[in-house]
C-alpha cells in the first residue's frame, strides 16, 4: 500500500475485554480502524456519496468510517480482522441493490378478497331490521 493510501487509515488500540487472563489487563489488543474515505483516491465521488449515505451510523462526527475488532488476543490479528471487516462492509454498501419487479396479483388471491367482501356484506345486511 502506498504512503498516500496509508494516511487515510488510522488504527487506535485499547484494552480488550473478555478472555485473556493477565494479558487483558496489560496489553492493548482491541483495535479500532478509522478510515477517511472522503479523502481516499480509491473511490469516485459517487461511491463516496453512497458510502456516506449507507454507512451513516458507522461514521464519526469527523466523517471517519469506524470498524472495531477485539476477537483475537493479538493486536496484529485484530488489525487484520478489522481491515477485512472494512473491506466486506464497503463492498456490501457499494453493491447495487436489485430492482423490485412488481408481480401481478394471483387470481386466487383476488377471488379470496372478493369472497371475504361478499361474506362481510351478507353479515352486515343480516343485521338490518326488516318489517315482516
Amino acid at each position: 500500500m502506498g504512503n498516500s493510501l496509508k494516511r487515510n487509515f488510522r488504527y487506535k488500540t485499547s484494552r480488550s475485554s473478555g478472555a485473556g487472563g493477565q494479558n487483558v489487563n496489560k496489553v492493548e489488543t482491541k483495535v479500532m480502524l478509522l478510515w477517511d474515505f472522503q479523502q481516499s483516491p480509491l473511490l469516485e465521488e459517487e461511491q463516496k456519496r453512497i458510502l456516506k449515505e449507507k454507512l451513516a451510523t458507522r461514521l464519526q462526527s469527523e466523517g471517519l468510517l469506524q470498524v472495531e475488532s477485539s476477537e483475537s488476543r493479538s493486536q496484529l490479528q485484530n488489525k487484520e480482522i478489522a481491515f477485512q471487516k472494512l473491506i466486506v462492509l464497503v463492498s456490501e454498501a457499494l453493491r447495487p441493490s436489485k430492482k423490485r419487479i412488481p408481480t401481478k396479483v394471483p387470481r386466487a388471491v383476488v377471488l379470496q378478497r372478493l369472497d371475504r367482501k361478499r361474506k362481510q356484506s351478507e353479515k352486515k345486511s343480516n343485521r338490518r331490521w326488516r318489517p315482516e
